[in-house]
């Protein structure tokens, strides 16, 4: 089994499973122009991570993947729980973090097109972008409110929630006043799991 992922990007998430789960597997850092190549393009035609290769069958998005890997090998209880609800409740949150807040940071990593070369229009986009982002984050600190993580157990969702808060910071968005969520960091970084795959992707520097 043999991941594709960009350091720091969203397929840490499957990385950490990856690495969960305990079994043999191979993680190849690429870069932007590695995911743009028609080598790999052929595999992804969207030219982004993760990518998952099992053998013949190719795998693309997060949610698919983790799912995948949950279903291969339930006893890592990649969702918290072997309970049918639980797992639905991680993977409730997993999504709110895929779907809802993940789209928001796009244009604060790559401006869109058509605001190009207008620098008001650039700052009021990625204003908006990191207020509906705070917004949203809210929701997931009013939780932690009452939770330790985002399912029975530490769960792949609390992963990805952690990957979002790291951009966070890469972006300058100051969630100080959600202090629940520097707590929760704490927690997800003393995961062994997800220790061992910031070791493997250099971001602990």
């Amino acid at each position: 089994m043999k991941l594709y992922y960009l350091p720091g990007a969203c397929s840490f998430v499957p990385h950490t499973a990856l690495e969960w789960v305990g079994q043999p597997y191979h993680a190849e850092a690429v870069n932007h122009a590695t995911i743009k190549s028609e080598e790999y393009l052929a595999l992804n035609p969207q030219g982004a991570v993760p990518l998952l290769v099992d053998g013949d069958f190719v795998l693309t998005q997060n949610i698919a993947i983790v799912s995948y890997l949950d279903h291969l090998y339930p006893e890592a209880e990649l969702f918290g729980s072997k309970t049918v609800q639980d797992k639905a409740n991680a993977m409730r949150w997993l999504t709110f973090f895929n779907s809802d807040i993940h789209p928001n940071f796009k244009p604060l990593f790559r401006v869109p097109d058509y605001a190009q070369g207008n620098e008001e229009l650039i700052a009021a986009i990625k204003k908006s972008a990191a207020n509906r982002i705070l917004d949203l984050l809210e929701i997931a600190h009013d939780h932690l409110e009452h939770h330790i993580f985002f399912g029975e157990k530490f769960s792949v969702a609390d992963v990805y929630l952690y990957v979002m808060l790291g951009w966070c910071r890469g972006v300058g968005i100051d969630f100080s006043h959600l202090p629940h969520l520097n707590a929760f960091i704490e927690r997800v970084e003393a995961n062994p799991f997800v220790d061992a795959v910031r070791t493997q992707e250099g971001l602990k520097a």
